[in-house]
């Protein structure tokens, strides 16, 4: 299968890579931050502002949009992009994840999962053909395989069942997309690598999965309670044994450092709800580490967020910013959401610019060290 991927360059000192990811709905530039819109919005921000911010790539989720609205009715308005105001690219998670962080309402059977809906408690069931029909009403144009996430910590033969379940499951969603033309059309399905903490494991699980030819690949069962170190250990142990003509993603995760810490391992493409989470509630990323601007000391700094930087935040103080926070007022949410995404999307704009430089090495490691001890 074509997956429409260019790789431009890479870096001379580390697996980092600069490369081009063609969609349906657009050129993807890589390394590349996918803001997350799981229920068909990215929480306080219009498309417009994303687009304003330099977005590439936006990320929906299945679980939740097929619960509400539904699928069947978002097919019926023209599919997500026409539905939600958002003409680029999109990425939809299978809903494997749920399958983890929801574990008291589902059971996992060789065929899919059975869920309850955590909104009602009304029965789900979500298998391959169901997922993949899912993404192809909501018009993806990069669809996830269903897969089995082990948490953490986790015993090796439950590990090694579910990525072996995992593998069953991303050959039948492969299936399906075929015999229903969604490849045909255009669209891409990236199939996910599990294997918890089990070297062996991700390493099976990536080279059986890369012999099936999928358009993409993600680096999954991360960020799921383990330690920053043992997630890198994970990250390092699967993407050397990943397609290097192929996309890598990893899923869901992470801080700015550890955004350029796997940069530096091969990953092509993240996401992660942290930026605008945090945001909501006042925290915001600077380069030299996030500031908490519920914080006394900035109740009269006239300063913007950060000096110098132009976008939405750089003609209000921290002290009027943090006004807004404490008051519980919307402007404040879309405002410090929109710096905390801009902040990420430019950081990926910066790790391009050095990976073609041939200096990214020396630079993602300056740049870590400044966010991770410079003075407030």
């Amino acid at each position: 299968m074509s997956g429409h991927f260019e790789l431009i360059c890479t870096d001379p000192s580390t697996a980092a890579r600069r490369g081009r990811l063609t969609t349906r709905h657009g050129v993807v530039e890589t390394p590349v931050f996918m803001p997350v819109g799981t229920q068909g919005t990215v929480k306080a921000v219009t498309p417009q502002q994303l687009h304003e911010i330099g977005a590439q790539i936006i990320l929906g989720n299945t679980y939740h949009l097929n619960l509400r609205p539904g699928s069947g009715l978002v097919r019926e308005l023209g599919g997500l992009h026409h539905f939600m105001g958002w003409d680029g690219p999109i990425l939809t998670d299978s809903g494997g994840f749920q399958v983890f962080s929801l574990a008291k309402l589902r059971d996992i059977r060789e065929d899919g999962v059975a869920f309850q809906s955590h909104l009602d408690g009304a029965k789900l069931f979500l298998g391959p053909r169901e997922v993949m029909g899912i993404q192809q009403n909501l018009g993806s144009d990069i669809a996830m395989v269903l897969d089995e996430c082990p948490p953490w910590p986790c015993e090796r033969d439950a590990c090694a069942q579910a990525v072996a379940r995992s593998y069953r499951w991303a050959q039948q969603c492969q299936a399906v997309a075929t015999e229903s033309g969604f490849l045909e059309a255009g669209h891409q399905v990236f199939a996910i690598v599990q294997g918890s903490t089990f070297d062996d494991l991700r390493r099976e699980a990536a080279e059986s999965l890369a012999a099936l030819d999928f358009p993409g690949y993600a680096v999954g069962g991360v960020s799921v309670g383990e330690p920053e170190p043992e997630m890198l250990k994970q990250v390092g142990a699967t993407t050397p044994f990943l397609p290097a003509h192929k996309p890598r993603y990893t899923m869901g995760l992470g801080t700015p450092p550890q955004l350029l810490k796997m940069v530096a391992l091969g990953v092509d493409m993240f996401d992660c709800v942290l930026p605008t989470r945090v945001a909501r509630n006042g925290l915001v990323f600077t380069p030299d580490g996030p500031l908490n601007l519920r914080n006394e000391k900035f109740r009269a700094d006239a300063r913007p967020i950060i000096e110098g930087l132009a976008n939405c935040t750089a003609n209000f103080s921290r002290a009027y910013l943090r006004h807004l926070t404490l008051a519980g007022e919307i402007l404040g949410c879309t405002l410090l959401t929109i710096h905390n995404l801009h902040f990420y999307l430019d950081l990926m704009m910066q790790a391009r610019a050095h990976i073609a430089a041939g200096d990214f090495g020396t630079w993602h490691r300056a740049w870590i060290g400044r966010y991770e001890y410079g003075a407030k």
